[in-house]
């Protein structure tokens, strides 16, 4: 498989995909990866460290032409590579293409994979790295526009290409997914649904979300919208507010480049991208059952008896259900579900359990069965 992987200033996608390599190798497959930035820089010895995009444009294009017939001509004979690219710029110059179509098509790739993250991370990133000053909100712009010229760029090279958005994760990195699509694309794809913001205060529906979630990444590649989750970062920016704070601290998470340290984020730059993060949370989630096989969606029972059935989790179901997925829903509350459940989801199950057994009579598990088949 040949894949180019893409993604915003302050991604940090080298550490990500030498992960993926890594992987791959323990496992007996062989890959070459091809990070365009550094090989940008080893053409260019006088360009400083986080400074090559203050080129020239005509400079910083002739180096990308030079570093990508490099690429095609190492790769001729290669099966499987990754090429860790941009799609899109928006820097001093303003908004410019990181790529140039013919040089694309000679590559010749299977896969182009967009690789997100959370925006106050990439911030935070961005300006260990850089000398520019962006805002959270140019960096939610961003992202939409690395997403989207990524996607033209897939559309444009033929029906044959894939496109994925894959979240790089917060605690966790999500390599064992971009591993799955290069080297296991037979695997089923899922988009794991439950509630999420109305339950962060019950520690116990959380970790048995947590264990759904774990079973599903097991054996499936997943597109877990819970890997990308700026929606807490909201909230808490909207309480600091309250109480007249001017900062945030957001834990990080270990998989950050902040060390799993706290990060401290503007309020004002967080209320000022309120309504980005509730679009671009719509926008994606939806995006990511388009691009899966089927949805699971875990529906469990509150205090009181009550189905943890938020909005969100409605909305998804009824997306992948009119949009021809393969829908399934584990069932916790002892109450029976409606009819809207019922009559819109392939099958709905009692336990998580109950759901891994049928999809391993199915066939579905990949390679090894929880069951012992």
């Amino acid at each position: 498989m040949r894949a180019i992987v893409t993604g915003q200033v302050g991604m940090d996608k080298k550490d990500y995909l030498d992960r993926v390599a890594r992987l791959a190798r323990e496992r007996g497959e062989a890959i070459d990866v091809y990070h365009v930035g550094d090989m940008m820089y080893a053409e260019a010895p006088d360009v400083k460290p986080g400074r090559i995009l203050d080129l020239p444009l005509s400079r910083l294009n002739a180096l990308r032409r030079a570093v990508f017939k490099d690429i095609i001509a190492d790769a001729a004979d290669k099966k499987n590579i990754i090429v860790n690219t941009h799609a899109t710029f928006r820097w001093r110059h303003g908004l410019f293409a990181a790529f140039d179509v013919d040089q694309i098509k000679k590559l010749a790739p299977d896969l182009l994979i967009s690789l997100v993250d959370n925006v106050e991370v990439v911030h935070h990133r961005l300006h260990a790295e850089h000398t520019l000053d962006a805002t959270l909100k140019d960096l939610m712009v961003w992202r939409e526009e690395e997403i989207m010229a990524t996607e033209l760029v897939a559309n444009a090279l033929g029906p044959a290409r894939n496109f994925y958005v894959v979240s790089r994760g917060r605690h966790e990195p999500t390599s064992e997914t971009a591993f799955r699509l290069i080297f296991r694309p037979e695997m089923k794809k899922v988009y794991p649904s439950f509630p999420m913001s109305h339950v962060v205060d019950m520690p116990d529906v959380l970790a048995e979300i947590d264990a759904f979630r774990a079973s599903l990444a097991k054996y499936f590649i997943t597109f877990d919208p819970g890997d990308v989750d700026e929606k807490i970062l909201l909230d808490s920016a909207i309480t600091a507010a309250k109480e007249g704070r001017d900062f945030v601290e957001v834990k990080a998470g270990s998989f950050s480049g902040a060390a799993g340290g706290p990060i401290r984020v503007s309020v004002k730059q967080v209320l000022d991208i309120a309504g980005d993060v509730d679009g671009q949370i719509y926008a994606r989630d939806f995006k990511l059952i388009d691009q899966s096989d089927m949805i699971v969606s875990l529906v469990p029972e509150l205090p009181g008896g009550t189905p943890g059935l938020s909005s969100g989790v409605e909305r998804e179901l009824q997306h992948a259900f009119e949009h021809g997925k393969e829908v399934y829903v584990v069932w916790k509350p002892k109450k029976n579900p409606s009819p809207f459940i019922t009559e819109t989801s392939t099958k709905w199950f009692r336990s998580v359990d109950e759901a891994m057994e049928y999809f391993d009579a199915k066939g579905m598990l990949h390679q090894t069965s929880l069951f012992g088949h």
